[in-house]
């Protein structure tokens, strides 16, 4: 069936996917422009989206937003079809001053079914917090190098793994599931790249501890697509399979769909992304600029892959966060559909 021309939005008509047709989503008599889709047997069927928006978005605001809007945009995530929303952290607050709410949003956050609702914490005051309010994901927040394992935990790399091991264990014999994040596992502001064995010594030791995954971070975005296949099989080379690891990719030098993509390939079905690009790491000046979420399901719909997110509820979303943000959302999808639907 053959597509037309749109001589003020481009090419309009069937999108296809395993030989099915798919039209646009329509919105107010209009059609919402959609990629054009084309299935890859190379890569999975289905990719599980961590959305960090919430948490690691928002951390590094430096005007507080109102715990009543942070609610309402892990609501709207979740109405969007995201079923994983890394909410908040329960980090002491003189850290991170933008999350001292986090008790008091988890207390007003309307769970939805089918969705979870993990929160990071540093140690084990934050996971004495995160029990008292009923959570029952966490993650942790580990470092491959010794410079930002100082800066950022104020402890060695080591010592930062003797205090997840208590945390760890305790979460576990509650019943918790356990993420572990990895920083700076391509790069690094002082120390420079960063050796790939050093990544996966460190690494394994957290999956050891009994997390159930490691998320893999570009922290200051400097990973290119063969870096990433490279440091994926190394694990490979480990006995640690892709389905204990996830990808965290920064925008940075402009790598991070590409290098979403080699990590496909390579079998890697959970990757973390940021609604609208916002966020980065407040202990990291490089690090600006997280994949952007819309970006990201963009890409993933044209190539087949299912989401369970609507990219139509996501991109109003972001909008009505750039606006109580009140600076545009840095996604380049966030930015073509909204200003199609403006100009419609």
């Amino acid at each position: 069936m053959p597509r037309t021309r749109d001589r003020r939005r481009g090419w309009r008509g069937p999108r296809h996917e395993g030989g099915a047709v798919h039209r646009g989503v329509r919105e107010k008599g209009r059609v919402m422009r959609e990629p054009y889709r084309v299935k890859s047997e190379e890569l999975p069927e289905r990719v599980t989206i961590y959305e960090v928006g919430p948490r690691d978005g928002l951390q590094n605001e430096s005007t507080v937003v109102p715990v009543e809007v942070k609610a309402e945009f892990i609501t709207r995530l979740a109405r969007a079809g995201l079923n994983v929303i890394e909410a908040t952290s329960f980090v002491h607050p003189r850290w991170v001053p933008q999350l001292a709410d986090a008790g008091e949003l988890l207390t007003s956050l309307e769970r939805a079914p089918g969705v979870r609702y993990p929160v990071l914490v540093p140690n084990e005051r934050g996971l004495d917090r995160a029990l008292e309010h009923g959570v029952d994901e966490i993650a942790i927040f580990g470092s491959a190098t010794e410079t930002f394992a100082r800066r950022n935990l104020n402890r060695s790399v080591e010592e930062s793994i003797e205090m997840f091991t208590p945390v760890v264990t305790r979460a576990r014999a509650e019943g918790l599931r356990v993420r572990a994040y990895l920083s700076m596992c391509f790069g690094d502001p002082w120390e420079g790249p960063v050796p790939i064995e050093r990544v996966v010594e460190v690494g394994s030791r957290l999956l050891d501890l009994g997390c159930y995954e490691l998320s893999l971070g570009d922290t200051i975005g400097v990973a290119t697509p063969g870096h990433v296949t490279a440091l994926l099989r190394a694990f490979g080379g480990g006995c640690i399979g892709t389905d204990q690891l996830a990808v965290h990719f920064h925008d940075t030098y402009g790598q991070a769909l590409a290098n979403t993509l080699a990590a496909l390939r390579e079998g890697v079905t959970t990757v973390d992304s940021s609604a609208g690009g916002i966020g980065g790491c407040p202990y990291a000046k490089s690090a600006t600029g997280n994949l952007a979420t819309e970006d990201l399901v963009w890409m993933l719909h044209g190539l087949g892959v299912h989401t369970g997110v609507s990219l139509e509820t996501l991109v109003e979303t972001s909008v009505w966060l750039a606006e109580k943000l009140g600076r545009p959302s840095t996604s380049r999808v966030v930015q073509a559909l909204a200003k199609e639907k403006q100009d419609a």
